[in-house]
């Protein structure tokens, strides 16, 4: 009997503790559901709380460039640097043809913005930069190198230039401030030798010949007379040469300056040009 009651006792107790044990198991997963649901509760409202700070961030107005900002150069939020042939109101008049976005800067596409100002005679390439905060815009102009200046006579100003790449440029973008010196070429633009026709080949024709009479002369050409195409003057500081035509033999007949040029040194009549018209004879006019 006590051997029963002593069973019966034990079974109890492990009745009891599985009871416990289930109701601490069931406890648990009550915690763990409700943490779960916590979790899930926090994530919403953070997920709520990301949305509404990025569409405050998106609203700011930091984002948005000034309506004003095509009006003219002299704002904080446009910059237009390198344009030292193209005059800064040219490309505030290309910019005006663009209505101002009414979206955030970097949804702001400028591609046709560059292809407008590319459009520009001097313009070699444009590079357009978007900052944010504020948003504004840099513009950086790349122009074309000018090569030579176009002028009918040594005292006037010139009319016209062709910079790389054969480009005639005209006067409205003269004269030419802080950019290189260009050879000046006087030219009526006539008798045969029309240089609106000109070619970048021609223009490098004239450039190379230029070049090596300062190379064999020693001297920097003050202008290359090309009036009369067929009869080619170059002026350097101590003397008139004249070259003739500009045909595959010039630079060679260049090459004959540095021998003639101290020769002239100890003459003591005045001269009037050396003559390099032929590859073998070379001579000096002397003045009447």
């Amino acid at each position: 009997m006590d051997n029963e009651n002593l069973y019966e006792s034990s079974e109890n107790l492990n009745i009891e503790r599985r009871v416990k044990i289930n109701q601490m198991q069931r406890n648990v997963r009550r915690s763990q559901l409700g943490l779960k649901r916590l979790h899930a509760v926090l994530r919403f409202v953070l997920v709520c709380l990301l949305i509404f700070a990025a569409y405050k961030v998106y609203k700011l107005p930091q984002w948005y460039l000034n309506k004003n900002i095509f009006s003219s150069a002299s704002n904080n939020t446009l910059k237009i640097i390198g344009n030292n042939i193209t005059p800064t109101y040219r490309i505030i008049s290309v910019l005006r043809q663009y209505p101002v976005p009414q979206r955030p800067i970097y949804l702001f596409d400028t591609k046709n913005i560059k292809k407008e100002i590319k459009k520009l005679p001097p313009v070699k390439e444009v590079y357009i930069k978007r900052l944010w905060f504020p948003a504004r815009l840099e513009i950086m102009i790349v122009e074309r190198r000018p090569i030579l200046s176009i002028s009918p006579a040594p005292d006037v100003a010139p009319i016209a230039f062709f910079a790389e790449g054969g480009k005639l440029i005209g006067r409205e973008y003269l004269p030419l401030k802080n950019v290189n010196k260009t050879i000046l070429v006087l030219t009526y633009g006539t008798k045969g030798d029309d240089y609106r026709n000109w070619d970048d080949v021609k223009i490098r024709k004239i450039e190379n010949v230029v070049l090596a009479m300062e190379q064999f002369s020693g001297q920097t050409v003050e202008y290359i007379d090309m009036r009369n195409p067929k009869d080619i003057y170059i002026k350097i500081p101590e003397v008139n040469v004249r070259l003739g035509e500009m045909n595959h033999t010039a630079i060679a007949r260049i090459r004959n300056i540095s021998a003639i040029l101290p020769k002239i040194k100890t003459m003591e009549k005045k001269i009037k040009y050396i003559d390099l018209r032929w590859e073998d004879t070379q001579y000096i006019k002397l003045e009447d």
